[in-house]
């Protein structure tokens, strides 16, 4: 693996520009680092897969039997716990939602409707809003009045304040304070020009200063540790870099491979456990335990159900005559205490009752009143 690569790395480095066929190519940092990869790269793999073979196998057991437990335990147990709080909390609490707390509810919102909402409304309706009405009208032809009067008053304030603050602020800001302002402004602009030039010899200083002290700090600090940077730092952080890439490729590798020999490793022992107690235990169960369970049903199971079968027939025949013999012998002592039930008559049912039939004095609905004599 590791030739093959720097095959391909040498044929992917393009040549130099103007070298003849006889020059070397100049090695760069990738191809240094492509050498690094190579010679770390087998003995970490082999490392790491030593080291996680084992992990992957307990971790695959792990999952089996978390797997196991979770189908066989913890899901009927989780149901079973679901099912019994939805019992003792969930429907008592819906009951009482349903069959209290809704009815009571209902009732206090229709006592709450008749005893608040209905009196506040007829108040609103019948006091509040004619009396509002009332103030509103009250209130607008006030403050008509109002708003008449205020008109007057700042028309009356407007001119006053016209001819002895305006006209007066005029004169003064025309005739006092714009030459005290000019002068003031040509004074400042001297002031400014002098604190300009201040400040442009104070920048040339500060500006030396600076340049100075910016090469004096690039001198001492920054190309000391620009050196150390390219040529310590960036290399020891490459190599790193490039050992932390095949560590991290080599634990991948290992993880894939480890996954097919845990895969391998569980095959081999589902087979094992397979024709060593599955395949003896079903060949015991076909050739052994069906043929005696079949004996055993028919030569002892089903003869027991016959018999069983024939004593309850045989009981129930029983119980049946003697249940008649009760019977007949209540109806014999009824008989001699009180004597032969007399026979009904047969009645035609074609022919009315007496309570049914029509007659000249009653009729169907109303009583016959004696004929009037004129």
């Amino acid at each position: 693996m590791g030739m093959v690569d720097l095959e391909k790395t040498a044929a992917a480095a393009p040549a130099p520009p103007g070298g003849g066929p006889g020059e070397q190519p100049v090695r760069r940092g990738s191809d240094a680092e492509g050498c690094l990869a190579v010679a770390v790269r087998l003995p970490v793999r082999i490392v790491v897969l030593v080291l996680v073979v084992p992990v992957r196998l307990v971790w695959d057991a792990l999952v089996v039997a978390g797997r196991f437990l979770r189908d066989t335990v913890l899901r009927p147990v989780g149901r079973a716990l679901g099912w019994l709080g939805r019992a003792v909390f969930v429907w008592p609490v819906v009951g009482l939602w349903r069959y209290v707390v809704v009815p009571l509810a209902r009732g206090v919102g229709w006592l709450g409707n008749v005893l608040l909402v209905v009196p506040a409304v007829w108040v609103y309706r019948w006091v509040l809003t004619p009396v509002g009405r009332g103030l509103a009208g009250f209130l607008k032809g006030v403050g008509a009045v109002l708003a008449a009067v205020g008109r007057a008053l700042y028309a009356a304030v407007a001119l006053l304040g016209r001819y002895l603050v305006l006209v007066p602020a005029a004169w003064l800001y025309a005739w006092i304070l714009t030459p005290v302002g000019h002068a003031l402004a040509w004074c400042g602009r001297g002031l400014l020009w002098c604190l300009q030039g201040l400040a442009r010899g104070l920048g040339l200083v500060v500006t030396g200063v600076g340049a100075v002290l910016y090469w004096t700090a690039r001198v001492l600090l920054v190309l000391p540790a620009l050196a150390v940077w390219r040529w310590v730092l960036a290399p020891v952080g490459r190599a790193l870099a490039v050992v932390g890439r095949e560590v991290g490729d080599a634990l991948g590798h290992a993880w894939r491979i480890a996954g097919h020999i845990s895969l391998v490793v569980g095959r081999f022992l589902a087979a094992l456990v397979r024709w060593t107690v599955a395949e003896p235990a079903r060949w015991v169960y076909r050739s052994v335990l069906t043929p005696v369970g079949h004996a055993v049903r028919d030569t002892v199971l089903r003869p027991l159900a016959d018999a069983a079968r024939g004593a309850g027939r045989a009981t129930r025949q029983a119980l049946a005559s003697a249940r008649l013999s009760v019977r007949q012998a209540r109806a014999d002592v009824r008989r001699m205490l009180f004597g032969e039930p007399g026979r009904a008559r047969p009645v035609d049912r074609r022919e009315p009752v007496a309570a049914q039939t029509r007659t000249l004095e009653k009729r169907t609905g109303r009583e016959t009143s004696p004929p009037v004599r004129g």
